[in-house]
């Protein structure tokens, strides 16, 4: 297992992993101008996995998918789709579907005719396979009702069937859950789970919503500032899981200091305003205790558990969006 440095320490949840990889990349870098949008990128997604790809705006994650999905060409670096190389792995984007940014759909027309058109592309236009593919998002009772009056979750779930035509092994799905109500979320979750344990198909998915991609992938990559900082396990990241308690004081600073006294685990502030005690919460009832004997007034005391969001925090720093350039001058990959 290598360590990685990153801000704040050393990262050392990455491991060698043996199984049929999907997609492999080495040294996949993409510049516009003078600025590297990704670069050096080594990832692997294995056969039959959900991969989700996290990092916030301007990170990389829509610039990489992009290469991948054969949308934009590398700078230098390489990668390999269902172990083809080079222009072998050109050949295999037909195996891809790719749904990045908005979904392609046709307001105007219903979610069949939709899809139906894609599929005549695809030279797989028969109604039972389009009527299957309805069903298989949850969209086959949607009769004639127009794409335009979906709702966003209806959209997002049209727009997975559009990358579903053709029978593709590798689905690309960029920000597929952000900005759908929490119903909505559930749906598409189901969905993709139905995706890989029903027809194994390997999914590789980025979002901002942490707490729903821990819930779903099967392994993780963390991009921060166009560079793959770790690879982990959704089973590395529970081992790694630590429990914790949060405490809220009138004299946090001084309560702060009598907590490290007591030595019962790592205190630091979650935020300006609350203690974090690395310890479990059953440990942390003398911590009151000992707060109340010294004047110090508790407000609140709860339970907590380090998260996929917390760990993407304590080995990130801060990051912008950045519009990028293509050579023609056309702006691409705002949201890289």
């Amino acid at each position: 297992m290598d360590c990685t440095k990153v801000k704040g320490g050393y990262c050392c949840f990455g491991s060698t992993r043996s199984m049929e990889y999907v997609v492999t990349t080495e040294k996949l870098t993409k510049i516009y101008g003078k600025k590297a949008a990704v670069q050096d990128i080594d990832l692997k997604i294995g056969e039959g996995e959900i991969y989700g790809l996290i990092g916030r705006n301007g990170a990389g994650k829509t610039t990489i998918m992009r290469m991948l999905s054969g949308l934009s060409n590398p700078t230098s670096g390489s990668f390999s789709l269902f172990g083809k190389n080079g222009p072998e792995a050109k050949k295999e984007l037909s195996k891809v579907g790719v749904l990045i940014e908005e979904p392609g759909i046709f307001p105007k027309m219903n979610a069949y005719d939709n899809l139906r058109a894609k599929c005549i592309a695809r030279g797989c236009d028969s109604p039972e396979y389009i009527n299957g593919l309805l069903e298989l998002v949850g969209l086959s009772d949607t009769g004639k009702k127009k794409a335009g009056s979906f709702s966003l979750g209806m959209r997002q779930r049209l727009g997975i069937a559009l990358a579903l035509a053709g029978d593709p092994k590798l689905i690309i799905l960029d920000e597929p859950i952000n900005g759908l109500d929490p119903q909505g979320i559930v749906e598409v979750r189901n969905t993709l789970s139905r995706l890989r344990d029903e027809r194994g198909i390997t999914i590789m998915i980025s979002s901002h919503i942490l707490d729903e991609l821990g819930k779903l992938a099967d392994h993780y990559g963390i991009i921060d500032g166009g560079k793959l900082i770790d690879e982990f396990t959704t089973d590395e990241m529970i081992s790694k899981s630590t429990r914790y308690t949060l405490v809220v004081t009138d004299k946090n600073e001084e309560a702060a200091k009598l907590i490290r006294k007591m030595n019962i685990g790592e205190v630091d502030f979650a935020d300006e305003n609350t203690i974090r005690v690395k310890a479990e919460f059953d440990r942390s009832k003398n911590v009151v205790k000992k707060l109340v004997e010294n004047d110090i007034f508790v407000k609140e005391v709860n339970a907590g558990k380090f998260t996929l969001e917390d760990y993407f925090l304590s080995i990130t720093g801060g990051g912008n969006t950045d519009e990028q350039t293509d050579k023609d001058g056309s702006v691409q990959d705002a949201k890289v």
